[in-house]
């Protein structure tokens, strides 16, 4: 199943990830992640952290969706269910030369209501600080800091989404 929309006249439909969408997304996630301006040193330390597979798709502990324009991944993320009414937002990504068109607010809506749909009340968000004005502009709350998995020291901003509130 598809939810089909538009956004700035970009035609595009969300679907749940399938195992074979994996690779895609990995490579999806990397450029989306380099269009930031990082060093090489730095990206090869942050693959791993950027690269999914199968499995995690697959795993009733997350829920994967991809946007699709023309049949081609766009953008994506994935809900990674805890305990007590909250997720975490494990990704999301756009592809860059989709930046600024909505797809990323699209995303974070669709999630909102993914969650909402499981209980959710609550997503946490580990955020790039490149990202940190999109996720103030979407309702999220600063909720402070945490240590990056891929570079010991550098920390990144962490935020609160309420499922609930409508933006």
């Amino acid at each position: 199943m598809s939810d089909n929309k538009t956004s700035s006249n970009l035609q595009f439909a969300i679907r749940k990830a399938v195992p074979s969408d994996a690779g895609a997304l990995s490579k999806l996630a990397f450029r989306s992640k380099a269009y930031w301006g990082y060093d090489i040193d730095f990206m090869k330390r942050t693959r791993n952290e950027l690269t999914y597979d199968a499995g995690q798709i697959e795993s009733n502990q997350y829920q994967f969706y991809v946007c699709e324009n023309a049949g081609k991944p766009i953008g994506f993320y994935a809900l990674q269910l805890l305990d007590n009414g909250v997720a975490e937002l494990d990704a999301l990504f756009v592809e860059k030369n989709f930046f600024g068109q909505g797809i990323g607010t699209v995303l974070v809506e669709h999630a909102k209501d993914i969650a909402r749909k499981l209980n959710v009340a609550m997503i946490v968000i580990q955020g790039d600080p490149n990202a940190e004005e999109f996720y103030l502009s979407v309702g999220a709350v600063p909720a402070g800091y945490r240590e990056s998995g891929s570079i010991p020291g550098r920390y990144l901003p962490v935020f609160n989404l309420a499922v609930d509130e409508e933006n």
